[in-house]
């Protein structure tokens, strides 16, 4: 709705559909395909950051500044919602304020901030380390504090389950919604029976990360639904299809030295003009062009 903030508008989201399934977009693009799909709402991940937009691996090697620029080209062109992975907040409390308003700024509608340590591995990895409970509660009353708009969403996501198990993690989680988030992202959970203790245990959403290749199998929106969940997320889905329609073009092409067979696989050009709204661009282009040339008419 003209006039809510991109939280608010999440929010709703939130509220329209249960549970809300948030596509992962890796670029604008991604964006305006997942919107066109019917999807209400949108994730930009950290580690899509790092592998598409660098082609580095997720270990904390990207930046604030690297989030919030894609951030904005995102925000900029698909009005969806967008949940951001600021993992573990970029540094300490001032910075960690600091990150709130920029990524806020860059027309976010949230963000998740996680219970590792600042040289973080993918959730679904070994080797993960924590901070304490305290030092992430901390983490997030300097977010909650920061806000602007109360509206923003600020998530814990905890990755405690694997190194401490689930009574643990649900025992993290309510500390963390004490300190003011107000959602929590339960990270490699295992069953939907687990999912449910985090559900029924917490008075605030729950969200479950179905990830492929990872430690939570691919449970079904319905099935999380009923455990309780109220987000699914699907952080890069799309990105590894793409990667491996990607694989096959180049080295089709490289191989038999055409695309001719390959065309199909394809996207078109008046496809692509129809998402980005090419013709009507051009349209008013050539209006504008008109009346400069004409300008007695």
């Amino acid at each position: 709705m003209p006039g809510e903030s991109a939280g608010e508008r999440f929010r709703a989201a939130l509220d329209a559909e249960r549970p809300l399934q948030i596509a992962g977009t890796i670029n604008a693009y991604c964006a305006l395909l997942a919107e066109r799909a019917g999807f209400r709402a949108i994730y930009l991940s950290g580690g899509g950051i790092a592998n598409a937009s660098f082609g580095l691996p997720d270990l904390g090697v990207t930046t604030l500044d690297d989030v919030a620029e894609d951030v904005r080209r995102i925000t900029d062109a698909c009005p969806l919602p967008l949940l951001v992975d600021a993992d573990t907040g970029f540094g300490p409390a001032l910075v960690l304020a600091r990150t709130v308003r920029r990524l806020a700024k860059a027309g976010a509608a949230g963000m998740h901030i996680e219970d590792q340590v600042q040289a973080k591995r993918c959730g679904h990895r070994p080797g993960k380390e924590l901070v304490s409970s305290g030092e992430m509660q901390d983490r997030l009353k300097a977010a909650t504090d920061a806000r602007v708009d109360a509206s923003f969403v600020i998530m814990a996501r905890t990755d405690s389950y694997a190194a401490e198990g689930l009574q643990k993690s649900i025992e993290r989680a309510h500390g963390y919604v004490e300190a003011g988030a107000d959602m929590i992202f339960a990270e490699a959970l295992k069953t939907l029976d687990e999912f449910q203790a985090f559900t029924t245990s917490l008075d605030v959403p729950v969200l479950a990360n179905i990830t492929e290749f990872g430690k939570t199998p691919l449970f079904s929106r319905d099935e999380l639904g009923a455990a309780g969940v109220r987000l699914v997320l699907y952080p890069l889905s799309a990105f590894r299809a793409m990667s491996q329609a990607a694989t096959g073009v180049y080295e089709g092409i490289r191989t038999r030295g055409t695309q001719s067979d390959l065309i199909d696989t394809m996207q078109t050009r008046e496809e692509l003009y129809e998402i980005i709204g090419y013709h009507e661009a051009e349209r008013a282009l050539d209006a504008l062009f008109s009346a400069q040339k004409n300008p007695d008419e």
